[in-house]
């Protein structure tokens, strides 16, 4: 089924279960051709209902700032294109992709995730190569020398740009290290994480794919509102 494109999703979401009717709030995805970033998307989504206070606490994202996004039935047909026939790269799958079917059965379509993707579970991978330690994205973040300084609060596609770097370091590993020359203690010292990203370069620049200006307006008022409510924002005071 895979086309060998890969797409590192992840969501946010109202609560933790879709047994209480919990929704969608935001998807983040990050695709990658032959470990080479190459595309985005980034929605917001109107779930029409309350966010519980503790996802709020996790995300910051309030249903007031979501009262004017797209309802998920309003893009589901262009997800489900999107998705269709590349591998999924997605933390802990059986939440994000439980809340995906939940919401494709919400909009009356007989597909499911597993029925378009093939999905491989980042955390279930972390565990077998990392067994007994901690392997939340915090965790493999600190082990692979990732930056996740800016991750204050959640958010779907800033946690799917830091998987997709921790996934690299993951699959690459220490192994490509010995490849250099002996001697070459600039190239020992490399971190995995960077390493990794050197070695997916090769003589080829890495594609830069920047936000279009909704994202950017979306992602200005997001900060705003935090701001409003906790009377500061680490990411607008230090940005």
């Amino acid at each position: 089924m895979s086309s060998g494109r890969q797409i590192v999703l992840d969501t946010e979401t109202t609560g933790l279960e879709t047994a209480e009717g919990h929704r969608i709030i935001e998807i983040g995805c990050v695709v990658m051709e032959q470990r080479r970033v190459v595309d985005t998307l980034h929605w917001y989504l109107n779930p029409e209902r309350d966010i519980d206070e503790g996802a709020f606490n996790v995300h910051g994202i309030s249903r007031a700032f979501l009262a004017d996004k797209p309802r998920f039935a309003e893009r589901v047909t262009e997800l489900l294109d999107f998705l269709r026939g590349h591998e999924l790269l997605i933390h802990n799958a059986d939440f994000d992709v439980g809340f995906l079917d939940y919401e494709l059965s919400l909009a009356g379509l007989p597909e499911r995730i597993g029925d378009i993707s093939t999905v491989t579970d980042t955390w279930a991978m972390a565990k077998r190569k990392h067994p007994g330690q901690k392997n939340s994205l915090d965790a493999l973040c600190k082990r692979y020398m990732v930056d996740n300084s800016n991750r204050q609060l959640h958010g779907a596609l800033l946690d799917a740009q830091l998987l997709a770097e921790v996934y690299l370091a993951l699959t690459g590993g220490q192994e490509s290290l010995a490849l250099h020359a002996e001697g070459d203690e600039q190239a020992a010292t490399l971190p995995p994480a960077v390493q990794a990203l050197v070695d997916a370069a090769g003589d080829t620049p890495l594609t830069v794919v920047s936000a279009s200006d909704d994202e950017r307006a979306d992602h200005d008022a997001r900060l705003n509102e935090i701001r409003e409510r906790a009377g500061h924002c680490l990411w607008v005071e230090h940005g």
